[in-house]
C-alpha cells in the first residue's frame, strides 16, 4: 500500500517541492492550486479512510475506566507521554477513586504520585481544584457537556473533547500538537490557533467521525508524520499530502523513522 502511495505521490507532486502556506490564506495543493471546500473535504476524507486502514486499532492511548479517570489522565498528559502517564495512573486511581478524594488530597502525597509526569506541583493543584469543583457544582460527577467541562480548572477544549469523545461517546475533535501539525501539512487548514483549526476541521468531516478521525491522525503523527523528519517515504497518504518531501522520501531511509507504537 505504501509503495503504491509513493508512486502516486511522485506523479501527483511532479517533482515539485512541498507546498508552503501563509497563515489565514486558503490551503493549496502541492501544485499551488487553491482547493475549494468540496475538493478539500473529499481529499481529507480519503486521507482519513487510508489512515483507518493503516491504523485499524487507533484509539485513545491513555488508560482509564471512568470519565474522571480520563479527565485526570488527560490533565497529566500535558508535556508528558501517554506511556509515562499510564505508568503513574494505576497507583493514583487506586489512592484517589473519586472527586472527593482529590478535593481532600494531601498535596504532598498527590505531588509525589504524579511527579514523573512533570510540572507536578501545578498539576496537583489543578487536580485538587477540579475535585473541589466537581463536588461543589456537579455532585462529584464529570459533566458530559463541553460548556461545563471548560469551566473546570485547567480544562480547555482539547481536554474537554478527549473526555467527551472517549468517555461519553460524544463526538469531538482533539486538536493536540500532532493533529494541529498534520492538519496544516495535509492542507486542511493554515491556522495555528487550536480553536480555529478545530473550526476548519469541523467543516471537513461529519460530526459522527470527529473522534475517530482525531485518533487516526494522532496515531499517524506519532508513528510516521513526525515534527522533525517525517517518514514521507513510508507514508500511506503520500499521494494526497501537499507536504510530501519535508522528510526523507527514500523508502528504506524513511522506514527507519517509523515507530511501531506512539511514544508522545
Amino acid at each position: 500500500m505504501v509503495g503504491d502511495a509513493l508512486a502516486s505521490a511522485a506523479a501527483y507532486h511532479g517533482g515539485l517541492p512541498c507546498a508552503t502556506y501563509a497563515i489565514g490564506m486558503p490551503p493549496r495543493t502541492a501544485k499551488g492550486v487553491v482547493e475549494d471546500l468540496p475538493a478539500r473535504r473529499r481529499r481529507a476524507r480519503r486521507i482519513v479512510k487510508t489512515l483507518g486502514a493503516t491504523y485499524p486499532d487507533a484509539h485513545c492511548e491513555l488508560d482509564f475506566r471512568s470519565p474522571l479517570e480520563l479527565l485526570v489522565a488527560t490533565v497529566l498528559s500535558a508535556q508528558c507521554t501517554d506511556q509515562r502517564v499510564n505508568a503513574v495512573t494505576g497507583p493514583l486511581f487506586a489512592r484517589f477513586p473519586d472527586a472527593a478524594a482529590y478535593a481532600a488530597a494531601d498535596r504532598g502525597e498527590l505531588e509525589a504520585l504524579i511527579a514523573p509526569t512533570g510540572f507536578f506541583r501545578q498539576k496537583a493543584a489543578t487536580l485538587q481544584a477540579i475535585g473541589q469543583q466537581l463536588c461543589e457544582r456537579y455532585g462529584g460527577e464529570v459533566p458530559a457537556r463541553l460548556a461545563d467541562l471548560v469551566t473546570l480548572p485547567g480544562v480547555g477544549r482539547k481536554t474537554a473533547n478527549v473526555v467527551l469523545g472517549n468517555a461519553f461517546d460524544i463526538p469531538g475533535i482533539t486538536v493536540d500538537t500532532h493533529l494541529g501539525r498534520l492538519a496544516r501539512r495535509f492542507g486542511w487548514t493554515t491556522q495555528t490557533d487550536p480553536e480555529k483549526v478545530e473550526a476548519d476541521l469541523m467543516e471537513l468531516f461529519p460530526r459522527a467521525d470527529w473522534t475517530l478521525m482525531s485518533h487516526r491522525v494522532i496515531w499517524h503523527g506519532r508513528r510516521r508524520c513526525h515534527a522533525r523528519r517525517p517518514a514521507c517515504g513510508a507514508c500511506p497518504v503520500a499521494a494526497q499530502c501537499p507536504a510530501f518531501g519535508e522528510g526523507p522520501t527514500d523508502p528504506v531511509e524513511a522506514a527507519r523513522l517509523v515507530r511501531e507504537s506512539g511514544r508522545a
